[in-house]
């Protein structure tokens, strides 16, 4: 059996103090809808329960696929590198960026280079050599492969799109194909939503058609990504069956606002190629802000075992 988690959207705060030259750009933008609406809901102790929840579950391995932070300031991506190092080991712990990990151009760069022990291929040394093409990236852990892409890009103002670049599908079909010939469960991480409709036209993913093109053609068991905050399961539809595309709240949300609030999502694997067994357990922040509860079961594949009983997480207070 192997066990994974996966959490997105950490969006790590406060908001640092700004100099009038970072401001001086797209960011202004977030900063105004950082004071106005996000400082209101996302909560630095949310996330610290949610992790701590996770660590009682012990999984194998956790993913996160992006926005670490929020405007990409130098501090916050530093900030954010010393945050993931203190929630586990690189071998461990996936990333992939998101939109707001390349909020203005350079950003991309700066946050890949410094979080880059937990983006890196396996093989590759533990900095970046100023490759341009980091990915997609290809992890071996246990029964399952971890290909990690990035929609990460900067864009104008009032605009969180993302981009799946050719260059990249055809890359992730060669990935996808070798995991598959090697009999693992393919993992395939992503900021954006690869479904068309499940974003706002402004916050939409360029290059679905491409993505979902390179799932069908080099098969896969497994989509995960953020960008919504929102909790859903879709599918695609590929030459060999159907694929799920499993999206999570925001790792920081709060009650009380039009998201749900913060969640995760834990993989119970088992089981080998043609014949997977996996489970997937989304735990969630009660209302009361002050745990960590169970709130719903799918089967994707097979029939795995039951869930243990275990008691929420409280907060010490």
């Amino acid at each position: 059996m192997y066990t994974f988690a996966h959490i997105s959207d950490v969006h790590l705060g406060p908001l640092p103090r700004l100099t009038v030259r970072e401001l001086a750009s797209k960011r202004i933008t977030g900063f105004i809808n950082w004071h106005r609406n996000r400082r209101k809901h996302l909560l630095v102790n949310t996330l610290d329960l949610l992790l701590s929840d996770i660590r009682t579950k012990q999984p194998d391995h956790l993913m996160i696929t992006g926005d670490l932070v929020n405007l990409a300031t130098s501090i916050e991506i530093r900030l954010a590198g010393e945050w993931l190092r203190s929630i586990g080991d690189p071998l461990e712990t996936t990333v992939v960026p998101g939109n707001h990990d390349a909020y203005v151009p350079g950003a991309h760069d700066r946050s890949v280079r410094e979080w880059y022990p937990f983006i890196a291929a396996d093989n590759d040394p533990n900095d970046w050599s100023d490759e341009e093409h980091i990915f997609p990236t290809y992890r071996r852990r246990g029964p399952i492969a971890i290909i990690g892409c990035s929609t990460s890009n900067a864009t104008l103002p009032f605009s969180a799109s993302g981009l799946f670049s050719s260059r990249q599908a055809r890359e992730t079909v060669n990935l996808l194909r070798r995991a598959g010939e090697e009999g693992l469960f393919r993992v395939v991480m992503i900021h954006h939503p690869p479904i068309r409709g499940a974003a706002a036209s402004h916050k939409r993913m360029l290059g679905i058609r491409r993505f979902n093109a390179a799932i069908s053609t080099g098969g896969a068991e497994l989509v995960l990504h953020g960008h919504t905050h929102l909790n859903t399961l879709y599918h695609l539809k590929t030459q060999a069956g159907s694929v799920p595309v499993v999206g999570i709240a925001s790792a920081s949300q709060g009650p009380g606002g039009h998201k749900p609030p913060a969640a995760y999502n834990f993989f119970t694997l088992s089981g080998q190629a043609g014949s997977w067994n996996l489970a997937c357990d989304r735990y969630g922040l009660t209302q009361e802000a002050d745990a960590i509860a169970h709130e719903q079961r799918r089967v994707l594949y097979g029939t795995p075992a039951p869930l243990p009983a275990q008691p929420p997480l409280e907060l010490e207070l």
